[in-house]
């Protein structure tokens, strides 16, 4: 049985040396990678079965990296190392599309339990589709070829979201919970006016997809 491939991205030397060694003598085939930029250049050239996730990046969140790799199809199950362990932030790391969450300190043998149920679950490799456009979540920006939009945190989020489900419907809710840090107030109208944002900057871009509204539940990508 061919090992799992798991890519260890954290920015402290140390620690990923540790990881890689020690996921190494349980089976597994790991890469590093000390930054966002970085692991989205690795992701790229041989994507993994599963992701080890720090959110504090140097160069960018663990969380919006995820959710880039998400809105580029990537499947594999990610899990966040973070040393953040109030309620609003592990919320905010499964609404950015990661399976699971584990504060540092940590034990190394629940890191490997925890990665091990989480390819069993999988089921399968993750793959990687990267289509006319792309989101970079180290510039905050979506990217056509030579173009490119700008896009705030909140925006880069949102529009992640609709990536990560091209064609599907997604409800409102889900939208604002994915944008918008749990507890945050948000009004009807900030999302259609987050969106109406959004449509400006790919209208901006060669071969974009468009955000269409459907009536009653919320918005997809086209």
């Amino acid at each position: 049985m061919t090992a799992a491939r798991i890519l260890v991205v954290e920015d402290d030397t140390e620690l990923l040396g540790i990881l890689l060694r020690g996921l190494t003598e349980e089976g597994f085939a790991p890469a590093g990678a000390r930054s966002g930029a970085e692991a989205l250049t690795q992701v790229a050239r041989e994507p993994p079965d599963a992701l080890v996730v720090d959110i504090g990046l140097p160069d960018a969140d663990g969380r919006d990296l995820c959710q880039a790799l998400r809105a580029r199809r990537l499947a594999a199950p990610v899990l966040f190392l973070t040393a953040r362990d109030a309620l609003v932030d592990r919320l905010a790391g499964f609404n950015a599309g990661g399976d699971d969450y584990l504060t540092k300190p940590f034990a190394f043998a629940e890191l490997v339990v925890r990665l091990r149920a989480l390819l069993r679950r999988a089921g399968s490799d993750g793959t990687l589709e990267a289509g006319a456009l792309r989101l970079d979540p180290v510039a905050h920006a979506v990217v056509s070829g030579d173009a490119v939009a700008r896009l705030t945190p909140t925006e880069f989020r949102l529009l992640a979201r609709l990536f990560a489900r091209p064609g599907e419907a997604v409800r409102r809710r889900a939208l604002v919970a994915a944008a918008w840090p749990d507890g945050a107030r948000v009004r009807d109208n900030t999302l259609d006016a987050y969106v109406a944002r959004l449509r400006r900057k790919l209208a901006s871009l060669p071969d974009a997809p468009t955000i269409e509204t459907i009536h009653g539940v919320g918005y997809a990508l086209q």
